[in-house]
């Protein structure tokens, strides 16, 4: 398991949402260049209880590779709740680039994206990320069903910080609600960030640097800059 390699990883370039440049490409990866892990929160502008979350692996090189569980919608198929619990999407897990996943909500579909390091050992980073490429494979192998409660994007990586924090997460209430999933990440101690909540999610937004850097060839690294 000290390499590591990742097919597809997904780049696109963004005019609008139906319309842009799709780029993908192939990394293999050392096992120990992969040192920390973020936790992204995409709170759902009309229902701030709900929100996307991704997990972002960073390497040694200054890569940032992220990890999201999302619906698979069709052609013909538009994103609605009750769908969402009633096994008429597809779950799938895109591997992707910052610049991607993160310019996509910020830039092109206007909505918040809040980024929080989290505190982990280089170790405990590797077994998460293990984690997310056996999960990968494993739907690759035998698709799922996505589902709002029990099989989300939320409920895919509590399986992987469980990782860092064994036991802690599973069976939380909370984790149905993944617009507070960030306080209760505060709450367990796994926010990396020092002080108040409020003052800590306030100065993890990350939308005006997203916009600012947009273009920056190291925009992973120029989101993080203190601020």
């Amino acid at each position: 398991h000290d390499r590591v390699q990742l097919k597809n990883i997904r780049d696109c370039d963004y005019r609008t949402e139906d319309d842009y440049d799709v780029r993908h490409f192939d990394r293999q990866i050392l096992l120990s260049d992969v040192r920390t892990i973020d936790f992204i929160v995409v709170p759902f502008t009309n229902a701030p209880l709900i929100a996307h979350t991704m997990l972002s692996f960073g390497l040694a090189n200054g890569e940032q590779i992220v990890f999201s569980v999302e619906a698979r919608l069709e052609t013909h198929e538009s994103y609605a709740l009750a769908a969402s619990t009633n096994n008429e999407y597809e779950l799938m897990w895109v591997v992707g680039t910052e610049h991607d996943l993160i310019l996509l909500r910020t830039e092109v579909r206007k909505v918040d994206v809040y980024l929080y390091p989290i505190r982990a050992t280089p170790e405990q980073v590797q077994r998460a990320f293990l984690a997310a490429v056996a999960r990968v494979n494993q739907i690759a192998r035998e698709p799922e069903f996505y589902d709002l409660v029990s099989n989300n994007c939320t409920t895919n990586i509590v399986d992987l910080l469980d990782q860092i924090r064994p036991g802690t997460l599973l069976g939380d209430i909370r984790i149905l609600l993944p617009g507070k999933s960030d306080r209760f990440a505060y709450d367990l101690g796994l926010l990396a960030a020092e002080g108040p909540f409020e003052q800590i999610k306030a100065a993890s937004k990350i939308n005006l640097a997203a916009q600012l850097y947009a273009d920056d060839p190291n925009f992973s690294r120029a989101i993080r800059r203190p601020r």
